[in-house]
């Protein structure tokens, strides 16, 4: 396609809102403009990539567009979200119960400083450091290219894990700056998007047709057998990450050698995260270029911590 110009902010929302079959929106600087831009081309009647309107609900507070988001993802909805700063804290509680439920869940944020002594709407990563022990995967993007990218990843990455993925962005820096990109295609989303993870996630959904049971009080013993029984989860999140972003980089034709020598590349070693491995390939540049070669199809990826 041909390049467009876009500030980070319409990069992310650009591909948040195709991806998305509810948008629940409670507006807070710098990520507003996400918000804005949704809820403007739902009011159009623009389709997304299934060719439905997405519905955009803005809630009363960030915790009530964490629990929209929550309900709707318990529906077996593809479901979104965009916050910064204060807000993102208001969703921890139901971040926590996302995770827990192998939801896949995605919020977009202009990461900004926490208010402590002084409240400050200018950028840092004091919010995405609050949420770590919550479960959701970090993908970082430190331009507007890659937080268009990485925008399409977390939503592919988190139907294809069953886990929710929190894709940030600097406030300000990049969410307001303006560069010129190569947009992702509808026809591009849909030969990466994991349909058939779509449907097994329907099926997962709550419905009186086939009842669960969620939400239950468990004494030590259950708890802890419960909790444990997701980390396999998040240790094929990696590479799930890995071969998501090399597919984006490389093309869908290229599917079956973009395994191939991944598989190959994650054999050298175990990562405990994307950038632990290009950090080890950049430094083995010289005597390793076969394998700085392979770590290049991530070029386009950031991550920040991809265990719990």
């Amino acid at each position: 396609m041909r390049p467009i110009t876009v500030d980070g902010n319409e990069a992310v929302a650009r591909v948040a809102y195709r991806l998305s079959e509810v948008i629940a929106i409670y507006p807070i600087t710098p990520s507003s403009p996400m918000a804005e831009l949704s809820d403007e081309w739902a009011a159009k009647g623009e389709p997304n990539l299934f060719g439905l309107v997405p519905r955009v609900v803005e809630m009363q507070s960030e915790g009530g567009a964490a629990g929209a988001l929550h309900g709707a993802l318990q529906e077996g909805v593809l479901a979104t979200t965009f916050t910064a700063s204060q807000g993102l804290l208001l969703m921890i509680p139901d971040m926590y119960k996302i995770a827990g439920q192998a939801l896949p869940g995605v919020i977009h944020v202009a990461a900004r400083a926490l208010a402590t002594h002084a409240l400050s709407i200018f950028g840092d990563h004091q919010d995405l450091y609050a949420v770590r022990p919550t479960g959701w995967a970090i993908l970082v993007s430190d331009s507007v290219q890659a937080a268009q990218d990485l925008a399409g990843i977390a939503h592919i990455t988190a139907l294809k894990a069953s886990l929710p993925v929190l894709h940030a962005m600097d406030g300000f820096r990049t969410s307001h700056e303006v560069q010129k990109i190569v947009p992702l295609s509808d026809r591009e989303l849909k030969a990466l998007f994991p349909f058939g993870a779509l449907e097994a996630y329907r099926r997962r959904a709550l419905t009186p047709e086939a009842p669960v049971i969620r939400g239950t009080a468990q004494n030590p013993d259950h708890y802890f057998q419960n909790r444990e029984a997701i980390n396999p989860y998040y240790l094929r999140l990696p590479q799930v990450v890995m071969m998501t972003s090399a597919v984006l980089e490389k093309g869908p034709g290229h599917f079956r050698t973009v395994l191939e020598e991944l598989k190959a590349f994650m054999e050298e070693r175990e990562y405990a995260s994307v950038e632990e491995m290009r950090g080890v390939m950049s430094y083995l540049k010289v005597a390793e270029p076969a394998a700085l070669e392979r770590a290049n199809y991530l070029k386009v990826l950031g991550s920040y911590r991809l265990l719990p």
